[in-house]
């Protein structure tokens, strides 16, 4: 199996959310991208956030229409901060030694990665997927993923890079939709209309339940 995972607060989830984890999927021949809500984001602390049960079920209802994606609340019921290198412990205990793991990130993310929890052992346990990100570039991949210290670093003839563990590094490009969930939280705060910008169940259930109305959260 050739899995992707796809992390994120998901407060609320978006249909740019579903857009990359689609196209990641098309480009490198995914049997199935699996989204997973952050339960405490390590880099998001000072930040109130939705309560899980909330975010985990806007996911659900998000990717219902999709047979290629699909959510695991395996963050939900870790307790404290939800740290990456647990997560693909986690995932390839679920899923069996033969499971090609992808991750996914956007370059944001991925700048930044140095200050994860045991950040190189990520390379050790997966394929990463950075995801291009307006106002974050890489203009020399190769460089800084030898100054983040992975091993082997080299560049194969798909303009990927392989490291010593024998996994992969692909930088792609997919459509930019300027949606954030901040914005969405801030129009259902002012009353404004959420349409288009996410999946109509998920709007219809944050109409229901009445999130983001005051404060943003829940």
């Amino acid at each position: 199996m050739r899995l992707g995972l796809l992390g994120g607060t998901f407060d609320p989830i978006h249909l740019g959310h579903l857009r990359t984890a689609e196209e990641v999927r098309e480009a490198l021949d995914l049997d199935k991208v699996y989204l997973i809500p952050a339960a405490v984001p390590p880099h998001k602390t000072r930040e109130p956030i939705t309560a899980f049960a909330h975010r985990y079920t806007m996911v659900r209802l998000g990717i219902s229409t999709s047979p290629h994606l699909d959510a695991l609340d395996l963050e939900g019921k870790r307790p404290g901060p939800s740290y990456s290198i647990e997560t693909l412990r986690g995932c390839q205990a679920m899923f069996g030694p033969l499971a090609e793991i992808f991750f996914i990130l956007g370059m944001d993310a991925f700048l930044e990665i140095y200050t994860w929890k045991a950040y190189l052992e990520l390379f050790d346990w997966a394929h990463f997927v950075v995801i291009g990100r307006e106002g974050s570039e890489l203009e020399k991949p190769a460089a800084f993923l030898r100054s983040l210290g992975i091993a082997g670093v080299s560049e194969n003839g798909r303009g990927f890079f392989t490291s010593d563990s024998g996994k992969s590094i692909h930088f792609l490009q997919t459509t930019r939709m300027d949606i954030s969930a901040s914005r969405i939280r801030l129009l259902c705060r002012e009353g404004k209309s959420l349409r288009f910008l996410i999946p109509e169940p998920v709007r219809e259930y944050i109409e229901r339940t009445g999130l983001y109305r005051n404060h943003g959260h829940a």
